[in-house]
């Protein structure tokens, strides 16, 4: 639990239950868009108080239309529920002071402004942790504070310059983003991951510090494998299509009415395949008894998997196949993903809020057996929680002041 914190005032002023994990924490938000609003709230999620300070024009996102619902960016919604937003100018000095008010009460803050872009209200790590040195601050940027410090921290650029987007699109075709947002998300969650280290160390410790992310360096250890391959092997990978670079079959296959996608990736695997495929003398051809020889003949393998594919429909394939567990999966859209989800019993929608705004969110992906996420708080309008905010700095007095 925080250290100046009273849970009870917490739970009274804010309606949150307070049985997450992190019940008692206190978050100053003064991030936007998308990696730092998602660790926010997965923060949020698991029971702290987030402040989400916002400029007056609000975070960019809620703009960001279409898609929509009810008017609101679905963008936006995707990334703040749980939390609790205020509207301050920092450059009006008598707002900046109730910004350093939200900050002399947190326990954690994260900010994604452009480096250096605080110092000049005073809120940059060096000067908070002058006067707040159990503050654990997390700074996001796309390309660090040295060299990379004057690109902006778009996640695009991240794909770009990482190498990701050489690798994704067909062998002989364009190079192609992601579908989403990858390495914003993967900063998101290793911001996350960095802040709940250090604030673990600060309970031993009573001491805070400055956690350091960006999005390139999320990059390339988001690119794992393909990463390791040039750093580890020498070796520089390229777009593959839909190939896996070290199995197969691990790609999608046509079907007699569309495609599945079926991913081998050990040697029973593919003796279980070869018989639901009526082929068994396959999986002890020479040709294809290894995962190097699979990968070294993977075109006359694709050929004779075709053709003994060709004789059902994907969905049987992927009856049969599911079965003798053999890993595989029809393509679906988004849209049929959260209905498969469902049919899982994974109860992948939840409704974030209550009474005359309860928004449909996805789950929070960690299940916690004794101290629950929750989901009391739909996304925040603009500025429309600055009543409870006011009032929450009212009560009681933090702790550490700001030196005038």
């Amino acid at each position: 639990m925080s250290q100046f914190e009273d849970l009870r005032v917490l739970q009274e002023i804010f309606g949150r239950p307070g049985t997450g994990p992190l019940a008692g924490v206190v978050v100053a938000d003064l991030s936007r868009v998308l990696a730092g609003p998602y660790c926010t709230m997965l923060l949020a999620d698991m029971g702290a108080t987030v402040i989400k300070v916002e400029s007056t024009a609000g975070d960019d996102a809620r703009a960001w239309v279409p898609p929509h619902r009810d008017g609101e960016s679905t963008f936006f919604l995707s990334v703040n529920r749980n939390k609790h937003s205020i509207a301050l100018d920092f450059a009006d000095p008598e707002q900046l002071r109730v910004v350093e008010q939200i900050v002399a009460r947190a326990d954690i803050l994260v900010e994604n402004f452009k480096p250096g872009g605080l110092a000049r209200y005073g809120l940059d790590y060096e000067s908070v942790s002058a006067w707040r040195p159990d503050l654990v601050y997390a700074s996001i940027t796309g390309f660090g504070t040295a060299g990379g410090a004057d690109l902006p921290g778009y996640d695009l650029l991240a794909q770009a310059l990482s190498g990701m987007m050489s690798l994704t699109g067909s062998q002989d075709g364009e190079p192609y983003r992601a579908g989403v947002a990858l390495f914003d998300v993967i900063t998101g969650l290793h911001a996350a991951t960095g802040i709940l280290g250090a604030f673990h160390e600060r309970q031993a410790s009573g001491a805070g510090q400055h956690v350091e992310l960006n999005l390139l360096t999320s990059a390339l250890s988001g690119l794992v494998n393909q990463s390791a391959a040039y750093v580890a092997g020498g070796s520089v990978p390229t777009r593959m299509g839909n190939e896996h670079p070290s199995l197969y079959p691990y790609e999608p296959f046509p079907a007699r009415d569309k495609d599945i996608v079926i991913a081998v990736g050990n040697n029973g695997q593919f003796a279980r395949l070869c018989r639901c495929l009526g082929a068994p003398e396959l999986a002890e051809d020479e040709r294809f008894r290894t995962v190097s020889a699979r990968n070294a003949n993977r075109v006359e393998l694709r050929r004779l998997m075709i053709e003994r594919l060709a004789a059902r429909d994907a969905e049987d394939w992927f009856e049969q196949l599911k079965a003798v567990q053999v890993p595989c999966a029809p393509i679906l859209g988004v849209d049929e993903g959260v209905r498969f989800a469902e049919g899982l019993g994974l109860d992948p929608v939840v409704l974030a809020g209550s009474g005359d705004r309860e928004i449909p969110t996805v789950r929070h992906p960690v299940e916690f057996s004794r101290t629950p996420v929750d989901y009391t708080q739909a996304p925040p309008r603009l500025d429309g929680d600055r009543d409870r905010v006011l009032a929450w700095l009212q009560r009681g007095r933090p702790a550490v002041r700001k030196a005038s």
